[in-house]
């Protein structure tokens, strides 16, 4: 059996600093993909692009979007646990 190791590129990756955005996403099915931890005084969390992404971004940041209270609440301990986590 042959395995293969699946290579990431960068522009295969949306990058965000935004804790409240991430848990967004994540609550619409995004994965965290690496947690960036070099880039200063705040980490740049690493979602895979996927289809629809772009359009979940600007409904956010557009202020159209709704998401379960519970459900938020639980990704962003999910979010916090893969920031703190090394």
């Amino acid at each position: 059996m042959t395995m293969k190791k699946e290579f990431v590129r960068e522009s295969d990756l949306f990058e965000s600093s935004d804790l409240s955005l991430i848990a967004t996403l994540y609550c619409y099915g995004a994965t965290i993909e690496c947690v960036d931890r070099t880039t200063g005084p705040r980490a740049v969390f690493c979602i895979k692009r996927q289809r629809g992404l772009d359009q979940i971004v600007q409904a956010f940041y557009a202020r159209e979007i709704k998401v379960d209270p519970l459900d938020y609440f639980n990704a962003l301990k999910q979010c916090k646990t893969r920031l703190y986590d090394r």
